[in-house]
């Protein structure tokens, strides 16, 4: 009796009581929990054991060190999958304890879902379960299963030991998604791991599983968005769970939270996963369901949907689109047909019950569009943005999406995150998506070549060339554009630094305005200083304004927005431009780190009053935008404007103001030095002779800015294939007769002037350019 007690006070001490966390992109589907070392010794474990854990149900996993930042907090990380098998979700406390383990001798598994149609060999199927831990009624996944576990010495457990090439492209074609639930295991109603010897039988036939316990969605499935699903928690899981909270603090419960962003952000799949993680039901309202011309229709779909909500309570009702069916009454006149929906969906959210257990998920890209009375507290409490997320959301999201795709050694994701600015979860879905087709159709021509029909077995050496490259994402984003660029025109440039020749001291300058601020934010606040909003470059055409804009952008590894000034007024539509400026701005946000570049902006932006003209109208109505534009930019981070103009004196002087275009730059006619870099620029991919001296061309082109040294190198190339069209070579003499074609577009007066205005700028920045003579330095 006294050691069956002490065993009993052993197993208890022998068990740890641990808060579950999401586990992080790279652990989905590795059938492993991450637990801090000191909590692992507790229970007389080491990394690689298998652990039991206990929620509403028992389950089984491998265990691994926690990550360093988790170190000393009362956690356990792990996947979905896991926690969907422990019945148990984020938040909640599971036992865990050293599991009693056997190498199984058979495991008979099923699929989940009738529309798995099994045509794989068995041994594939054992491959994807090598190493991994199970007990009977488990749901697994087949992919990723690259953990370690060190409960039989006898058989190596490291699977990447296991694995031949063969069997490591099968942990990466899609499997890693398809649910498969362990019918039985031999032995028994024991935990079990998959060894080499291990027999898997594999059902033709999918097993039926209560909905609930297969999470369509879980948090894990959802990149860059951590802190807006901390944030949806705190609204939706208490009141669900504990109402009676609310009831003694004497406040109502949440019943509304608006989710808005652009399309693709994960506002649909953030709301299921909360509802498939909170255990809850979930429906979902469509405009469609409830819209209806039959007088009476609409009021009696609307009540019935929310009827059922509560009838089927703890729920979550989605409502996506919601400003399709929500718009703002005043936009509809007296049309009752429009008017009816959002009139009954404002009866029926007052009428749900503070204790009713239902809380509504709406989502929209409008928020402004929507009637006002549902923004007010006791309907949609909290409003939470979903936004485009950075390059740390992008790399989360591009994991989920290559998963369980066969990457190639040389995937550099954090690349592809780097240059995918702008891009939602839904573009680099598709860019994903977009990789795996173009490694498929290079196999197309292979299949039709061997004569395999549909149905027979692809022969290994075409399989083994389902790899996806880099080259094969670097192809994808030639074909796929993020959604919110689609209207405005955003491009990330090529050009750098390196293509720009001269120009040192104005480069510098931009990197301190530009690259420094969206690159190194925190640096700026350490000092107590606001880096500038907008840059101004002015100077004769020609000397590179535009190609410096794309480099800063490029160097600053920024979206780039260009706009060219007559290009807003051409459509003749009073309004119109100033909305496209509206557009552009909106999109700028969206798509940050930006940089907007307005080309000629003296087009539309000239001093007010100097004209009564409808054309002077549209322009002061464009001046006015940008300047409310502009002064808006203070509240938003990682948006820079940049202007050119080769007329600063006809600007109007509100511009200039401080806290609008605060760094104003001439660019200037290139030195000798300059010329001399921008002749090699020019022609480094040219096969000229050896007889081309640059420095003697450098000498000769004094004035000449470096749109006339392009032009000139390009000149020369026209002479040499005018003398023999076979050539191979650029010489001396064909240069020579280019400059007597080409000649400097600058003269000195002309660099003499925007001297003058360079000093005066410097004395004078809030002052109308030109005084009050009514006449500019240009005349």
């Amino acid at each position: 009796m006294e050691n069956k007690n002490s065993e009993q006070k052993q197993s208890k001490k022998q068990e740890i009581r641990l808060k579950v966390m999401e586990a992080v992109q790279d652990d989905v589907n590795r059938g492993i929990v991450k637990i801090d070392s000191n909590f692992m010794k507790q229970i007389n474990i080491s990394p690689g054991d298998i652990v039991e854990i206990v929620g509403e149900r028992k389950t089984a996993a491998i265990a691994e060190r926690a990550y360093p930042g988790d170190i000393g907090l009362n956690i356990v990380r792990m996947d979905g999958n896991c926690r969907s098998n422990a019945r148990t979700s984020v938040g909640e406390i599971v036992i865990i304890r050293k599991a009693e383990v056997e190498v199984a001798k058979k495991v008979f598994i099923a699929p989940t879902s009738n529309r798995i149609v099994l045509k794989a060999s068995p041994h594939l199927f054992k491959v994807g379960l090598m190493g991994k831990a199970l007990t009977k009624g488990d749901l697994v996944s087949l992919g990723n299963s690259n953990s370690k576990a060190k409960y039989n010495p006898s058989s190596p457990r490291n699977v990447n030991d296991i694995f031949t090439a063969m069997e490591q492209r099968f942990s990466g074609m899609g499997f890693g998604d398809l649910k498969f639930m362990v019918v039985n295991t031999d032995p028994k109603n024991k935990t079990v791991i998959v060894g080499r010897e291990t027999e898997v039988e594999v059902s033709s036939r999918a097993v039926e599983i209560k909905e609930d316990i297969l999470l369509s969605v879980n948090y894990e499935d959802i990149g860059g968005l951590s802190e807006e699903i901390k944030k949806v928690r705190e609204m939706i899981e208490l009141p669900l769970r504990h109402p009676e909270i609310f009831d003694k603090l004497g406040i109502e419960a949440p019943k509304g939270v608006l989710l808005y962003g652009p399309p693709g952000t994960g506002k649909t799949l953030l709301a299921k996963a909360v509802a498939s993680e909170s255990a809850v039901h979930f429906m979902e309202l469509k405009a469609s369901d409830v819209i209806s011309g039959i007088p009476g229709a609409t009021e009696k779909k609307m009540g019935e949907i929310f009827e059922e909500a509560q009838k089927n309570a703890p729920t979550i009702l989605f409502m996506d689109e919601l400003d399709s069916i929500a718009f703002k009454r005043q936009d509809r006149g007296t049309n009752e047909f429009l008017n009816t929906p959002v009139s009954e969906l404002l009866k029926n959210l007052d009428g749900l019950s503070s204790r009713g257990k239902v809380v509504v998920i709406a989502a929209t890209n409008r928020p402004n569009s929507l009637d006002p009375a549902l923004r007010r507290p006791g309907r949609f409490d909290r409003e939470i943005e979903i936004g485009v997320p950075d390059k740390n959301g992008r790399l989360e999201i591009l994991k989920i999406h290559t998963r369980n795709m066969p990457l190639a050694k040389d995937i550099n994701l954090k690349e592809i995150a780097n240059v995918t600015h702008g891009f939602v979860g839904a573009d680099l879905h598709a860019l994903a998506k977009e990789a795996a087709m173009i490694v498929l159709r290079k196999i197309l021509p292979d299949l039709r070549i061997e004569g395999i029909e549909e149905g027979q077995e692809i022969p290994e050496e075409i399989l083994s060339k389902l790899m996806v490259y880099q080259k094969d994402f670097q192809d994808s984003l030639k074909v796929v554009r993020p959604s919110a660029m689609r209207e405005v025109m955003v491009e990330v440039p090529e050009l750098g630094w390196k293509d720009i020749g001269g120009l040192t001291e104005i480069k510098q300058r931009l990197q301190e305005a530009v690259e420094w601020p969206l690159k190194h934010r925190q640096m700026f606040k350490h000092v107590g200083i606001r880096p500038p909003k907008g840059i101004l470059l002015y100077g004769p055409p020609g000397t590179g304004k535009t190609m410096l804009a794309k480099a800063v952008a490029k160097e600053s590894e920024a979206n780039f927005i260009q706009v060219n000034g007559p290009s807003l007024q051409q459509d003749g539509i009073v309004g119109k431009e100033t909305e496209q400026l509206r557009k552009v701005f909106k999109r700028a946000r969206q798509t940050a780190p930006s940089i907007i570049f307005f080309d000629e902006i003296d087009s539309f932006a000239k001093r007010r009053g100097t004209g009564g003209s409808a054309m002077s109208d549209s322009n002061e109505n464009m001046l006015n935008q940008l300047l409310i534009e502009m002064d808006g930019i203070e509240i938003l981070n990682d948006v820079v404007v940049i202007a050119a103009t080769n007329r600063p004196d006809i600007l109007d002087t509100a511009l200039l103001r401080p806290g609008r275009f605060d760094n104003i730059i001439l660019t200037t006619i290139p030195d000798k030095e300059a010329r001399i870099e921008l002749f090699k620029i020019y022609t480094k991919e040219m096969p000229i002779t050896k007889n081309v001296d640059i420095k003697e061309l450098a000498d000769r082109t004094e004035g000449y800015v470096g749109a006339d040294i392009e032009s000139l190198c390009r000149e020369a190339g026209m002479f040499a294939l005018r003398q023999n069209k076979k050539t191979k070579e650029v010489s001396m003499e064909n240069f020579q007769d280019a400059l007597k074609v080409v000649h400097a577009s600058v003269d000195k007066e002309i660099e003499e002037t925007y001297e003058k205005l360079s000093e005066y700028f410097s004395k004078a920045r809030s002052k109308a350019i030109g005084g009050n003579e009514g006449r500019g330095y240009f005349g």
